[in-house]
C-alpha cells in the first residue's frame, strides 16, 4: 500500500475524523492520496481477528460517493457500466464496474437504487477524480446530475456488527445483504463491505460521524481497524483491489468478474467497452485470476513473477501477505489458462530463490454475509 501524493497539493489529505484516530494512536501512513490509519495499538493480527470474532469499526472516508440523479440517471449508468440500472428495485445494490473501450477497468463500484430517478455510487479513492470526470463527460449526454457528496464514510464489520448497531439503536438492522436506503436526511446506509464478513458502510455528515464514532466505541465488542487490516481482511476473502489485482489493462473475463455482468446485458450491450468485451468473451482468455498459497511462512507480495518448473514466466502475484485466519500465507495472481486449475504448482521468483506456491480457490476463507 504506497502513498499516492494529492497531484494539485503535494500533501496527503486528512480524514474529517483526523483527530479521532491521532487520539487512539493510530499509525498513519499514505493511500491514494490520502492520510490513512494503518495500524493501531492493538496490531494488525489482534485487529484482523477482531473483525472476524466480534466488529472492526473502519473509517473509509478516503472513498467517495456520488449521487445520480435527475430522468436520464438509469440511462447515464446503464451507459458508464454493464448493467441495467433501471431493473434495479428500490433499495437493491448490485456490484460493478467502469470499463474502457476495450473492456479494461477503469474502477470497480457499488451502485444502489435510492429512488426511481436517483442512484448513489461508492467509488473507489484512488480513483474518484477519474470517476467524476468520467461520469461528468458522460452526463453531457443524459438529462441527470452528478453530485459528489461530502460525508464521513465507516464501515462496521464483523458477525457482530448488526447486534451492535441495534444496541446503539441505530436503524438499518434488517435490511438485506447488497441493500441500501437513506436512515436519515444526508445519510446513506448500506448491508455491505470488503472483508468477506457481514457488515455495513454508512455516509454520514461529520456532526453525526462523530456521535455515532463514539455510541459505537463504547461497546466493547468494537474497535478502531486500519487498513493494513482491511487489506489481509479483503485478501481471505478474495476481493479485488484496484490498481493491482484488476486495472485499466485488466478485463472483467481474465478477472473473473464476468459473473457481475448479466448475461442479457453482455449480449445486447450499449454500455462502454460492450464490442471488446463480446469480442474477449468469445475468443475466450488466456490467463486467469487464481488463488495461490505459498508453501512454507513466507508470504509472497505484489509484483512478484510466477513461472513453471522450468522457469518459464507463467504469471504474476497481484496481492499478497499473510491471512490471519486462514493461517497461513495467501495470494491473488494471474496464470496461464492452462495452470488454473486447484494444486496446480508454480514458483515465485524471489531475490534469486523460488518459493512454490499452489493454484487454491477463492476465498480463502467462506463469505458470512448476511442472507436473511
Amino acid at each position: 500500500m504506497g502513498a499516492e501524493v494529492n497531484p494539485e497539493t503535494d500533501e496527503l489529505k486528512s480524514l474529517p475524523l483526523g483527530d479521532l484516530h491521532e487520539a487512539a494512536n493510530a499509525r498513519f501512513g499514505g493511500f491514494a492520496g490520502w492520510s490513512m490509519p494503518i495500524t493501531y495499538p492493538l496490531g494488525v493480527m489482534k485487529e484482523h481477528l477482531h473483525t472476524r470474532e466480534k466488529a472492526g469499526l473502519f473509517d473509509i472516508s478516503h472513498m467517495q460517493l456520488f449521487e445520480i440523479a435527475g430522468k436520464g440517471a438509469a440511462a447515464l449508468l446503464s451507459r458508464a457500466c454493464p448493467l441495467y440500472a433501471g431493473s434495479l428495485a428500490t433499495g437493491q445494490s448490485k456490484y460493478t464496474l467502469f470499463l474502457n473501450e476495450q473492456a479494461g477497468i477503469i474502477d470497480d463500484l457499488i451502485v444502489t437504487r435510492l429512488g426511481d430517478e436517483r442512484f448513489m455510487v461508492v467509488a473507489n479513492a484512488g480513483n474518484a477524480a477519474v470517476d467524476e470526470a468520467h461520469l461528468r463527460e458522460l452526463g453531457k449526454d443524459f438529462n441527470a446530475g452528478i453530485d459528489a457528496l461530502d460525508r464521513v464514510f465507516l464501515a462496521i464489520q464483523g458477525p457482530q456488527a448488526a447486534d451492535v448497531l441495534q444496541t446503539a439503536g441505530i436503524a438499518g438492522t434488517d435490511l438485506e445483504f447488497m441493500h441500501g436506503y437513506e436512515p436519515q436526511p444526508g445519510w446513506f446506509m448500506s448491508r455491505s463491505g470488503y472483508t468477506g464478513e457481514d457488515g455495513f458502510e454508512i455516509g454520514l455528515p461529520e456532526a453525526d460521524a462523530r456521535a455515532l464514532v463514539a455510541k459505537l466505541l463504547a461497546d466493547d465488542r468494537v474497535t478502531w481497524i486500519g487498513l493494513a487490516a482491511r487489506d489481509s481482511l479483503r485478501l481471505e476473502a478474495g476481493l479485488c483491489l484496484h490498481g493491482q489485482d484488476i486495472t485499466p489493462e485488466i478485463d472483467p473475463v481474465d478477472a473473473g468478474l464476468t459473473w457481475a455482468i448479466s448475461k442479457q446485458v453482455r449480449g445486447q450491450g450499449g454500455f462502454i467497452g460492450s464490442e471488446a468485451l463480446q469480442a474477449k468473451l468469445a475468443a475466450g482468455s488466456g490467463r486467469k485470476r487464481v488463488g495461490l498459497k505459498p508453501e512454507g511462512r513466507q508470504p509472497v507480495r505484489s509484483g512478484a513473477t510466477l513461472v513453471d518448473a522450468g522457469g518459464n514466466p507463467v504469471g504474476i502475484v497481484t496481492s499478497g501477505g499473510y491471512g490471519p485466519s486462514a493461517g497461513h500465507p495467501v495470494a491473488i495472481g494471474y496464470v496461464e489458462k492452462a495452470l488454473a486449475t486447484t494444486d496446480s504448482q508454480v514458483f515465485a521468483e524471489i531475490r534469486g530463490s523460488r518459493i512454490a506456491l499452489h493454484v487454491h480457490p477463492l476465498p480463502f476463507v467462506t463469505h458470512r454475509y448476511h442472507k436473511g
